[in-house]
């Protein structure tokens, strides 16, 4: 899945056009194409694309930018605010009464088997929505993709909000509320990939995960401060703002710029200009704008060429998609695999087992500590790359759920779990650490995955790549929702020791099998997976049309240096 290519295979022209013997074009518009965008013609020749590139600009020139971002990305708030208020909902006494049983002392409560299910079945609505529904931005545009998208999400929490004591109406709501969310994960990192300018791309699709933790955080505020409520009220306000967010969502999609690669698609080319021009604080006629409209227009004929995509198309080792699809599985099942859900999920009640009594405020620490460490990846993700960023979080989550499970299963009961006495120096130490590991998250794992798969796939097969990518990260979701609950109960914070299995598993995955993307165009990012240019080089790739004589193509798809040798950085 690296990419790693035999030093005889033939190198790819640029966009992908590969010059072999047993080939052949289907059509002189193909074969035109070949010869005009080859990798030849790019050697600084000022009719290239890029040539003229966009000319880079201060921060501060794209304020207005970054806002058109933000408001693409506040469907990750609506996420964010269910997955930050159904933790608190099954723990509160109302909604335990309507939806949970009674024991034989009278008391109200949630099984775990429903308790999962209703945590977790948002995950499966979302797996169902982003598959059946994830190719709905290429028929209709990212922004109207997106307001459908919403429509059907406030659908869902109508029903939810609607439910009175049966705990399967509340379980359907969930599931169409899951559908719409769904899409929207699909569509808002990909538009924002798509109309952000590329030397602020990673940061601007990291705003979708900085808009969840402000959801989960300000949802963990809602539930604290309905908690001393004894009726609906406990729940049904944090269900009741989700229609403020969303039309909050629909009206920013009335004020952002449509993806310029969908114009292209729909042939609107002057719509297109506009869209690039908004996006980097320039003219529609300058030259540089139209150039990287040109750049899009070649991308989209030569998949007019190739012809529409089937999901048939996902299995294509020879240009590198299958090894782009597995990569975006994977990536966003190890995110979820990390255990930071463990936390998010099931914060009140874990804080409650290792001696804070009020587990509401234990969701409010994680949700501030998120949050601002969210706002950290925003500047790590283009300084220092999306590799990086995976590799150092990965390395200080493993530390840090080392010494939370270890202190979890050995110091926390002294006389043992069924005496109820717990240790206070050990609750403290596996609250800070706890700390620790969502501050490492929330700055490397929580956004990087998006913006991964939000740039490696090309066009004609992104709405299928990323949404096969989220229903992993869904469905892996739904299974730490699901059966966190039995499991802990069996083997409580052993429980930890499966994460760090995870996370040691996901360094390794990551160094031998994720490129480096940072400050790249998407068709470029094109070209690096298509020459087959190992990860731990891919830093050093450069686009064609910056190339010298120098620059060996085949080095950087070839290296027969030991495993080792490859991690410690030896030559």
């Amino acid at each position: 899945m690296s990419g790693v290519v035999n030093s005889e295979k033939p190198i790819p022209d640029y966009m992908g056009v590969v010059n072999t013997d047993t080939e052949s074009s289907d059509s002189q518009k193909e074969d035109s194409l070949k010869q005009k965008f080859s990798a030849d013609n790019f050697s600084g020749d000022e009719k290239s694309p890029h040539a003229i590139d966009i000319p880079k600009k201060p921060p501060s020139d794209y304020i207005t930018v970054c806002l058109n971002c933000i408001m693409i990305a506040f469907g990750g708030f609506m996420m964010g605010w269910d997955i930050g208020t159904i933790g608190g909902f099954i723990a509160q006494p109302d909604f335990k009464r309507r939806f949970g049983s009674t024991n034989k002392y009278g008391e109200h409560y949630l099984s775990k088997a429903r308790t999962g299910l209703l945590v977790s079945i948002f995950n499966i609505g979302c797996a169902i929505g982003s598959v059946t529904l994830g190719n709905i931005g290429d028929i209709y545009g990212r922004r109207l993709g997106l307001i459908i998208a919403t429509i059907i999400f406030v659908a869902g929490v109508v029903i939810e909000i609607a439910s009175i004591d049966k705990w399967y109406q509340y379980f359907i709501g969930r599931i169409i509320s899951g559908v719409g969310m769904g899409v929207v994960v699909i569509l808002s990192p990909m538009l924002i990939s798509e109309v952000s300018p590329k030397e602020l791309r990673g940061a601007m699709v990291s705003s979708f995960q900085l808009m969840i933790t402000l959801g989960m955080f300000l949802g963990d505020c809602t539930e604290y401060g309905t908690k001393k409520y004894s009726n609906s009220t406990q729940w049904r306000v944090g269900l009741g703002l989700q229609f403020a967010w969303s039309l909050c969502m629909v009206g920013g999609m009335l004020f952002v710029p449509e993806s310029p690669r969908f114009l292209v698609e729909k042939g609107k080319i002057e719509e297109a200009k506009r869209s690039v021009a908004i996006s980097n604080k320039l003219n529609a006629t300058d030259p540089a704008v139209i150039a990287e409209v040109e750049e899009i227009q070649v991308a989209v004929e030569q998949r007019r060429a190739e012809g529409e995509a089937g999901w048939s198309e996902v299995f294509d080792s020879r240009t590198k998609v299958l090894q782009r699809v597995i990569i975006g599985i994977m990536i966003m099942a190890l995110q979820q695999l990390s255990g930071a859900n463990y936390f998010f999920y099931y914060g009140t009640t874990v804080f409650k087992s290792v001696g804070l009594e009020d587990g509401f405020e234990a969701a409010i620490i994680f949700g501030v500590i998120n949050f601002f460490s969210t706002f950290v990846s925003l500047y790590l993700i283009d300084r220092f790359g999306r590799r990086t960023c995976l590799l150092w979080g990965a390395a200080g989550m493993i530390c840090c759920m080392v010494i939370f499970a270890s202190v979890g299963v050995t110091r926390l009961w002294p006389k043992g779990k069924s005496a109820g006495i717990s240790s206070k120096g050990a609750g403290d130490c596996m609250i800070v650490f706890s700390c620790f590991f969502i501050l490492c998250f929330g700055a490397s794992w929580a956004p990087v995955p998006f913006v991964i798969i939000s740039e490696s796939f090309p066009v004609k097969i992104k709405s299928k790549g990323m949404a096969l990518a989220i229903v992993s990260n869904q469905i892996w979701t739904f299974c730490i929702g699901f059966f966190t609950p039995f499991i802990t109960g069996s083997i409580n914070f052993y429980y930890g020791y499966v994460f760090l299995g995870c996370l040691v598993f996901a360094w390794f995955y990551v160094f031998f099998f994720v490129p480096e993307t940072k400050g790249l165009h998407l068709e470029e990012v094109n070209i690096m997976w298509e020459e087959g240019t190992l990860p731990w080089k891919s830093a050093n790739w450069v686009p064609p049309s910056q190339r010298n004589a120098d620059y060996d193509v085949n080095a950087m798809a070839n290296d027969d240096s030991p495993a080792w040798k490859k991690i410690f950085g030896k030559q």
